[in-house]
């Protein structure tokens, strides 16, 4: 006998972030099926967040392409531990877009400055500045392990993958409220977190 389906917007929240999970393991392993199904469930979100970013459809389209190149290239590098697979997902399309842009304005800079007036600069992170980023990352990430899996969650979508509270609610299946909440309460206790490591380290 069939089991009923349930209804409860966190056991379907649940249910959808396990098959994410395991089509991501399966796009790890090349099955390139498990891309494609990747593709119908969360593409749509992605082309989205990427829109607001880019603000060109046809270049939105390119950068999505991108962002799933990048996933069956990175798929290996996915660790469920660390985050949900919306974020893992929504992150990389933050940051592809973000390098679309950042691109676009560089190739709109050098088309209009003649090459030879262009400073040769080193921009490269000197090794102080390389160990002091290695230290900010360690005490983010420490911090956020101090944070339930909830506000972990909301935070991530929130600052690391640039989506609004409202879109936040819809992907969780939560009211607004309870998705402010979280963040506002898991920033406390965040900056908390960091200013002990901060002394303690």
């Amino acid at each position: 006998m069939l089991q009923p389906v349930s209804t409860r917007p966190e056991e379907i929240k649940q249910d959808a972030e396990k098959q994410l999970v395991d089509l991501i393991v399966r796009v790890a392993a090349t099955d390139q099926t498990a891309l494609s199904r990747l593709y119908d469930m969360t593409s749509s979100t992605v082309f989205g967040l990427i829109l607001r970013i880019v603000r060109q459809p046809e270049a939105a389209e390119e950068v999505t392409l991108d962002v799933y190149n990048q996933i069956w290239n990175k798929a290996t590098e996915y660790d469920a531990s660390r985050g949900t697979p919306w974020a893992w997902i929504l992150m990389m399309a933050r940051s592809r877009a973000l390098d679309y842009v950042r691109s676009k304005a560089y190739r709109a800079q050098t088309q209009q400055q003649p090459i030879d007036s262009m400073p040769l600069l080193d921009e490269s992170p000197s090794p102080y500045e390389l160990a002091e980023i290695s230290y900010r990352r360690r005490l983010v990430l420490l911090a956020l392990e101090s944070l339930t899996a909830e506000q972990r969650e909301a935070i991530e979508l929130a600052f690391f993958s640039g989506l609004s509270h409202t879109e936040i609610g819809v992907h969780l299946g939560q009211p607004l409220g309870t998705i402010k909440t979280r963040i506002r309460v898991g920033m406390m206790r965040l900056k908390e977190s960091l200013e002990t490591l901060s002394r303690d380290l």
